[in-house]
This record gives C-alpha cells, sequence and structure tokens, in this order.
C-alpha cells in the first residue's frame, strides 16, 4: 500500500479587507487529497507577523507559503512531493511568471525582473532557468515556496523586523545548519507584477531597502553581489560631481569610460532579450534596466541607515485566522 502523503498546509497572507482572494480558489484546485491539505488565510497588515501566526497554527508537516494573488496549478504539490520525503531538504520552490494574458506594461516588467543583467541569478524568481537543483536564497521567493514546517519553527520563524527580506535570512540560517533548498523551474505560479509603474519603482526600492537591513542583521559572503547597484549610484554622483571642475577635465574621459562600458552592457541585455521577449517588449524595457539599478541602489542606501527593530515589531497589528473548508474527494463508484 502506498503511504499517505505528507499533510500540507497552504498559508496564505492577505489585507484584512479583501473579499476574494485568488490563491484560495487556486489552492482549492490542488491536485492533492482533500484530507492531508489544508488551506489557512491569515489576515492582517504586517505580513511577517500574518505567516508567523499561520506556521505556528498550522498541522501540516509542510506549509505551502502563497501570496494572496499567486496561482499555482493543480499538479504542484504533487510535482513537489519526490522532495518532501527526504530529511535533509526544508524548501523546494520555483518561479512567479506573468501570466501571457496580462497587460504590456506588465509583461515589460517580467522582462526586467527576468533578465540577468537587472536581477542576476534572482532573475530564478521570475522565469523557469536551468533544471532541479540545490540552491540558495538568491534563486527562492516566498510567494511561491514550501518548507517543513518544524525546521522553520526551530529558527523561531520569520525575523519580524525584516520586510520584505525575512524569508532570505531564514533561508540562509537553513543553509547554514546543512538543510537543502531546492529549485525546481517547473514549480511555479502565475503571478502579475506591479500593475503600474510608479508601484514597480517603488517595488525595487524596497527590496533594496530590504536587502540592505537583512545584511544588516544577518550579513553574508553572498550579499556582496547587491553592493553593485549601491555602489553604482555612487559612481554616478561622484561623474556628476566632477562636471562642475574644469580642472579635471582629462579625468571626466576616464571616469566616463565605465559608463559607456554600461550601456553597451544594456543594449546587450535588451538583444538578448529579443528571441523571448519579441522586439517591443525587449525595447521598452531597456530604460527600466537602468531604473532597476537605480531604485535598488538608492533603497540600499537608504537601508543601511533606517532603523532597525532587531527585537521585532513592538507594535503588532491583529492577525485573524481563516481556516478554508474544502470538500473531500470524489471517488467514482464502481459499477
Amino acid at each position: 500500500m502506498r503511504p499517505l502523503p505528507p499533510l500540507v498546509s497552504v498559508i496564505i497572507a492577505a489585507p484584512p479587507d479583501q473579499v476574494e482572494v485568488p490563491a484560495v480558489a487556486a489552492a482549492r484546485r490542488l491536485a492533492y487529497p482533500a484530507d492531508r491539505l489544508e488551506i489557512l488565510v491569515a489576515r492582517g497588515r504586517q505580513p511577517s507577523v500574518q505567516r508567523n501566526v499561520a506556521l505556528r497554527a498550522a498541522r501540516g508537516e509542510w506549509v505551502y507559503f502563497l501570496d494572496d494573488d499567486a496561482l499555482p496549478p493543480p499538479d504542484n504539490l504533487r510535482r513537489a512531493e519526490k522532495f518532501l520525503s527526504d530529511p535533509a531538504v526544508a524548501m523546494v520552490g520555483g518561479p512567479n511568471v506573468c501570466p501571457p494574458g496580462a497587460p504590456l506594461l506588465e509583461q515589460v516588467f517580467a522582462v526586467v525582473l527576468g533578465s540577468w543583467l537587472a536581477f542576476g541569478p534572482s532573475r530564478a524568481r521570475y522565469t523557469p532557468v536551468g533544471a532541479e537543483r540545490d540552491t540558495g536564497e538568491k534563486e527562492l521567493i516566498l510567494c511561491n515556496t514550501l518548507a517543513r514546517r518544524d525546521a522553520l519553527l526551530e529558527l523561531g520563524g520569520f525575523n519580524e523586523a525584516l520586510y520584505p527580506n525575512e524569508e532570505n535570512a531564514l533561508m540562509d540560517e537553513l543553509q547554514k545548519r546543512g538543510r537543502r533548498l531546492v529549485y525546481d523551474p517547473g514549480f511555479m505560479v502565475q503571478r502579475r507584477p506591479r500593475r503600474t509603474l510608479r508601484s514597480f519603482l517603488k517595488m525595487l526600492r524596497t527590496y533594496g531597502r530590504g536587502r540592505a537591513e537583512q545584511f544588516r542583521l544577518h550579513p553574508t559572503p553572498g550579499s556582496a553581489l547587491n553592493f553593485v547597484p549601491p555602489l553604482f549610484c555612487l559612481y554616478l554622483a561622484a561623474l556628476v560631481g566632477l562636471t562642475g571642475f574644469s580642472c579635471f577635465n582629462s579625468l571626466r574621459l576616464w571616469a566616463a569610460a565605465p559608463l559607456l562600458i554600461y550601456f553597451v552592457a544594456v543594449l546587450g541585455q535588451t538583444l538578448a532579450s529579443l528571441p523571448q521577449a519579441g522586439m517591443v517588449r525587449a525595447v521598452l524595457a531597456l530604460p527600466l534596466l537602468v531604473a532597476s539599478h537605480l531604485f535598488y541602489g538608492l533603497g540600499f542606501w537608504l537601508g543601511l541607515f533606517t532603523k532597525l527593530n532587531v527585537g521585532g515589531n513592538s507594535v503588532r497589528t491583529e492577525v485573524v485566522l481563516e481556516k478554508i473548508a474544502l470538500e473531500p474527494e470524489v471517488v467514482p463508484s464502481r459499477p
């Protein structure tokens, strides 16, 4: 007899006033035994706190974190089931991809998110990259991650002083303890990027701030790459400063050489995006490649000087936990 699959708790963080939570409907369609699945919606205004509350209340051996707008295909849990029996595996995740029917602007955002020049190895969070493999925090994203519940509880759950990088710090700690993190490019959800240019740029700045705050609390060698955008911003500021001094004319020419190399790289990334994104989306993404470095870099500088509440949130908003009812599987009767 085949052993029962592990009990999985789907955890969805949602705002308190959201009536329809798209991820709930998608979670109810997961092809997984209803008696081995529970769905918890944690409503509140502090996602890390909401997830911690749901994590402690969950019954599952594994928890599946979804954002409120993340839509997994029905076979996602079945696809990941092969990893769940390995006691060394603590997390399994994959990309969140832009739906093909999303508006053009959002598809352009997806081109930027999935480009190497803008996001480096973290592009694997937004587009399928390579084959199944052991990985680190730069390739996994919490809106589509399965995690072993006891491994998270052993570390005290998510650091509530960090947002949006609470999961990255936790993944680093898991790896320090010898636990495996697995990336599966086929384990994906559909999720629309930000709806407007303003919200997209704000997201980039928030990512930069969150990474800097994570570095301050949990410095690791892997964060070295994240210093490139803030140093690029510093370089541009110095270049602008030199323009006010005529005695530095020859120095300005040499100082501008890296900027020329940078724009060649931007053009190269645009050409590399053409086969998959097409001419229109690739060209529209070009200025946003530059914007991604500027806004991430500015956010990083901001995060280096923000006040950190290392003890967690001193003012915790109320979290309302909802358990979603599931209909049991219908087994066809034999004639």
